[in-house]
């Protein structure tokens, strides 16, 4: 099992509308596409609380690549994109990495 942990950086003051955009389109979708998300986290004392962190679990890279492929080319997706980004973009900036759990993890 692989982990990937991505984080987003919300322009300031959208991290509301990513959040509500992830609740109410975004895992409906994921769930379509068969995408397992493992949390979503948002700071309470940290250096910034305009920033969403979540986890995807993956079988294997190449399950990543097709079901994020099929995800990103849904108009569904590509049209709900567009429609909460009418007043501009929500995310600033993304960054991802591909996690693996150790021998002694306690999540596998």
């Amino acid at each position: 099992m692989l982990y990937e942990l991505r984080i987003y950086h919300a322009v300031p003051g959208r991290l509301p509308d990513l959040l509500k955009r992830f609740d109410t389109i975004t895992l409906k979708l994921w769930e379509k596409h068969g995408i397992k998300q493992a949390g979503f986290w948002t700071t309470v004392i940290g250096e910034s609380n305009q920033i969403l962190y979540y986890m995807v679990s993956w079988n294997s890279l190449a399950e990543r690549e097709q079901k994020w492929a099929a995800f990103g080319s849904d108009p569904d997706w590509l049209a709900a994109r567009a429609q909460t980004e009418a007043n501009g973009a929500i995310v600033a900036k993304v960054t991802n990495e591909i996690l693996a759990p150790t021998s002694f993890s306690s999540v596998k």
